[in-house]
């Protein structure tokens, strides 16, 4: 297993999803936690493992100054063009994360990294780089695949074989995650650089429910209720992904 970068196929893919329910949950999830946690002020913010640039767009547009960093090049021009085509300027960088430590003259006050984790051979490694890159009173907003969703969701279908023997990992070249995250296990290797300061559960109902029910809901409903009960006690946990938006120790 190495570190998986995108292709055109899964660019589409990208596209496809954002362009419906599990996308928009995503990012109304992802937008109400940073809009809470966030000082009311420009900000310099790099987005690794960008993507087609939704999450950054959207900050651009609120006038912060953004850094997409993307290792995929069929992504890039995704996000240089929704950028292009919203007339809001950025930085555009082709390179994985490895590059990026001291690649540039000052750290960044927020720090974007969603769905990259579970695409890396060892997830671990990132995370004292992403430290490097945030300055010392400034965040970390973290997406990742949910190992926990993952088995309770397996439960539910009744895969109760593969749960037996552990196997979780999307096959090569499939479009589900090669490594989800065990929440616990994370937050122990966290410890060492960050202290996590707000955790959210994202589509922390809606992949469970039956697909007939998903067809009938209407959108708004939908991001009503996953906005009320992103940390809901019972429910954040269940998150196909959790956000937790992280400060430096």
């Amino acid at each position: 297993m190495s570190d998986r970068h995108f292709d055109e196929l899964a660019t589409r893919f990208a596209e496809k999803i954002y362009g419906g329910a599990k996308g928009a949950i995503r990012l109304a999830v992802l937008q109400a936690d940073l809009t809470e946690a966030l000082p009311e002020r420009p900000l310099r913010v790099l987005d690794v493992g960008a993507g087609l640039g939704h999450m950054a767009l959207w900050l651009a547009e609120r006038g912060h100054q953004v850094t997409l960093a993307e290792p995929a090049e069929p992504m890039l021009a995704g996000a240089r063009e929704r950028f292009a085509q919203a007339g809001v300027a950025a930085t555009f960088i082709h390179a994985p994360w490895q590059q990026l430590p001291g690649r540039f003259s000052a750290p960044f006050d927020l720090v974007i990294c969603h769905a990259v984790l579970e695409w890396l051979e060892q997830p671990a490694a990132i995370l004292p780089a992403l430290r490097d890159l945030t300055s010392d009173d400034g965040w970390l907003s973290l997406a990742f695949y949910n190992k926990d969703a993952l088995i309770y969701r397996n439960l539910l279908k009744g895969h109760l074989r593969k749960l037996r023997k552990d196997e979780f990992a999307g096959e090569k070249q499939s479009l589900t995650p090669q490594r989800p995250l065990d929440p616990r296990q994370l937050e122990s290797q966290l410890a060492a650089c960050w202290q996590v300061e707000q955790r959210s559960g994202v589509r922390v109902f809606h992949d469970y429910m039956p697909r007939d029910f998903q067809a009938k809901a209407q959108l708004a409903d939908l991001l009503e209720m996953e906005l009320a009960h992103r940390r809901h006690p019972a429910f954040a946990g269940l998150g196909r992904y959790l956000h937790w938006i992280c400060r430096p120790r």
